[in-house]
């Protein structure tokens, strides 16, 4: 043992003082997809971080160049696999607006009714999962549950539960079941009920909101800086809504509120979810009032929408036209155009080229998540680690529109 009294160099009483490097994902609970967050600590607190996005699906821009216009369908389910009926609608509305071609009134109502039941599963999973994440397993149940009575919807509608390609240019790949509206009609309630029940258990838990509450606080003047949109732009105080500032389909014949937050911080990203819920049961039910019971779903143009398969089967007029638009594409005009859609996280845009053919020359996406993980880094410096948790769950990055 040492002797009280020796002698010691200065330095060996100093701590070190650089900061201390720690890897937070990919393998992490709490990142979602790919991400790995490089810090620079200095005890709990954050100094630095570096955030990478990682590999999930890169190459889905090329592999878009290289199949017909109907092919990038399953492609475009799968950029945002939590709303993939969104992405459908809009790379269907980019593409008839190279074409020029409006699809018939009882279809846009129809987009309308299933993308807008995308964006409850959207919010709902975003919100249930930040809820999980910190420690609150069963409002996450309560929300997954309600995304399961929309998914039997879809499953009804579409065949598919999770991705469905179900859109297509100039129409949709069927016209609604007959129990449409009346399952959605019984479904929506239903959902809200679940949504109300799960938030009870949240709204009055002290930790739940000292976790939100003025932690991960973003400016007006720095969301709109970084080229958000969507739920997060919204909460920093913005009312940016595709829907409302340009709108598209039938959505200039529907009231519904655009909420925004007033701090910016997890909580006001959270309770503005939330009450898009409510709004977007408000359009549903609307839609479904406007939506004709008869008429077509798909536009009268041999050269872009397949036949019917029993004349397929039975005419060589319909059978030449079914193989010239499967083997060949359809002829889109050559030009090019952006178009954008408020998708489940913000404004979801398609550039895309056209040289005449039946394949697109360039296509490139603006997914909404690639510009909102790039303020993850603002958000958490000066925070300590656990606040990373809830601050990147109330962003909602999806890995595989993220990383396209």
């Amino acid at each position: 043992m040492e002797p009280l009294d020796r002698d010691l160099e200065e330095g060996l009483l100093e701590l070190p003082s650089e900061p201390m490097m720690l890897n937070m994902g990919p393998s992490h609970p709490a990142m979602h997809g790919t991400v790995r967050i490089v810090l620079e600590l200095s005890g709990e607190m954050i100094q630095k971080a570096d955030v990478q996005i990682g590999y999930l699906h890169r190459g889905f821009e090329k592999m878009c160049e290289r199949g017909t216009w109907t092919q990038i369908f399953p492609y475009v389910d799968r950029c945002n696999y939590v709303s993939p009926m969104l992405n459908n609608v809009g790379f269907a509305l980019a593409v008839e607006k190279m074409l020029g071609v409006t699809v018939p009134e009882r279809c846009q109502y129809y987009r309308v009714v299933l993308g807008e039941l995308a964006r409850l599963c959207d919010h709902m999973i975003c919100s249930g999962a930040m809820c999980m994440e910190l420690g609150a397993f069963t409002p996450f149940l309560y929300f997954a549950r309600a995304r399961e009575i929309i998914w039997d919807i879809f499953e009804e509608e579409t065949g598919a539960r999770v991705t469905h390609s179900f859109g297509r240019v100039g129409g949709m790949a069927n016209p609604p079941t007959k129990y449409f509206k009346d399952m959605v009609r019984a479904g929506v309630p239903r959902v809200l009920q679940l949504i109300s029940e799960g938030e009870k258990l949240l709204l009055k838990n002290r930790i739940f909101l000292d976790r939100l509450e003025n932690v991960g606080v973003m400016s007006k003047e720095d969301a709109l800086a970084l080229g958000w949109t969507g739920v997060v732009l919204r909460a920093s105080g913005v009312p940016y809504d595709v829907r409302r500032a340009h709108p598209y389909l039938v959505y200039d014949r529907m009231e519904f509120d655009v909420p925004v937050g007033t701090t910016g911080d997890n909580y006001d990203r959270f309770m503005c979810r939330q009450e898009e819920i409510r709004q977007t049961a408000r359009i549903i039910e609307q839609a479904l009032d406007q939506m004709p019971d008869e008429g077509p779903i798909n536009i009268d143009d041999p050269r872009i929408v397949l036949p019917p398969k029993q004349e397929v089967y039975t005419t060589i007029e319909a059978t030449i036209q079914h193989f010239k638009i499967v083997m060949e594409g359809i002829k889109v005009p050559a030009g090019e155009c952006y178009s954008y859609t408020e998708a489940g996280n913000g404004e979801l845009g398609f550039y895309m080229v056209s040289d005449g053919g039946g394949t697109p020359y360039r296509v490139r996406i603006r997914p909404p998540c690639f510009a909102t993980t790039q303020g993850l880094e603002q958000l958490i410096t000066g925070l300590m680690i656990p606040d990373v948790v809830p601050t990147f769950g109330s962003l909602n990055m999806i890995g595989g529109e993220c990383d396209h």
